[in-house]
């Protein structure tokens, strides 16, 4: 999180636990079947894990992940398994303490690998490691990253870095999937991953010999995936982004706290789908911004 710029809301203005699965159970009957649950920090709210116990119980929820920073994944590990969660992300942008302090304004790596391991052993599949690159920041453990695969079954996902809110984004600093690839291939060939889902996420996929996890490339700049993107946002301040990178959206908390139908709000969903734009409109060297933070719009 930024250490400025955040505007905190008051807990009436965001959308009760109740609210987000009736959305979801509408949702689900105009062909939703994979929910994640994002931040901010999902687990510092309270009551997060009986929440996740009642989403799955929807009936024609195939698939639910959480993504989460890690700090407080060794403490609910194991409620969030029972719960019915069986994929989880945690976002990790170095394996060095003292970088990730400075990355991230605190010191919390030894507790977030913790949480990785309770994790593990809790028996998630798969457990994803997010690793967001940027140059001469953090691309110099690339290959350590890449390395985590071959003795434990992790996926580790290098994400290029996107100009989302105030975040810093500068083309100096930008390193494409292309580049990070020409880095991997000192561990070795790529073996592309090809047996996609439409559960699947936007990932490029690989495996290295002899690994037990495989390597994820997720280039929204350089490679976007504009064509495959199945995904609808809501915000936690009930609003339907159908693009991660337009600031276009559709607010659902209010017609359903006006009490307007069940007919409304699929109507609302539905134009969402519709409008999906056929691309984020970005261009490498010259990007337009989101406005929202990232840390509101949920990653």
């Amino acid at each position: 999180m930024p250490e400025e710029g955040i505007d905190f809301l008051p807990h009436d203005k965001i959308l009760r636990y109740e609210e987000i699965l009736h959305l979801v159970k509408l949702a689900v009957k105009i062909g939703i079947r994979k929910v994640r649950l994002t931040g901010g920090e999902p687990l510092v709210r309270k009551g997060f894990v009986g929440f996740l116990r009642q989403l799955n119980e929807i009936e024609g929820i195939k698939e639910t992940s959480l993504t989460t920073n890690g700090v407080l994944l060794k403490e609910y590990a194991e409620e969030i398994k029972a719960s019915g969660v069986r994929r989880i992300n945690i976002s990790l942008d170095s394996l060095r303490p003292d970088r990730f302090a400075r990355i991230t304004g605190r010191d919390y790596f030894d507790q977030i690998w913790e949480g990785i391991r309770e994790a593990e052993h809790n028996g998630f599949d798969p457990i994803k490691i997010n690793v967001v690159v940027i140059k001469g920041i953090n691309d110099d453990e690339i290959l350590d990253f890449a390395r985590l695969i071959l003795d434990k079954p992790y996926h580790v996902r290098f994400i290029e870095h996107m100009p989302i809110g105030q975040n810093g984004w500068n083309a100096e600093q930008f390193l494409s999937i292309g580049e990070i690839i020409k880095t991997l291939q000192a561990l070795g060939p790529l073996t592309p991953i090809l047996n996609r889902t439409n559960l699947d996420g936007p990932a490029q996929r690989f495996q290295l010999q002899g690994g037990k996890g495989e390597i994820g490339l997720i280039g929204a700049l350089s490679n976007h995936f504009c064509n495959i993107c199945n995904r609808l946002r809501m915000t936690a301040d009930g609003h339907i982004r159908s693009c991660l990178f337009s600031d276009n959206e559709i607010d659902v908390k209010t017609p359903m706290r006006e009490g307007k139908g069940d007919d409304h709000l699929l109507g609302l969903l539905e134009k969402a789908i519709l409008e999906k734009p056929e691309n984020h409109g970005f261009k490498m060297h010259e990007p337009r911004k989101c406005i929202r933070q990232m840390s509101s719009i949920g990653g």
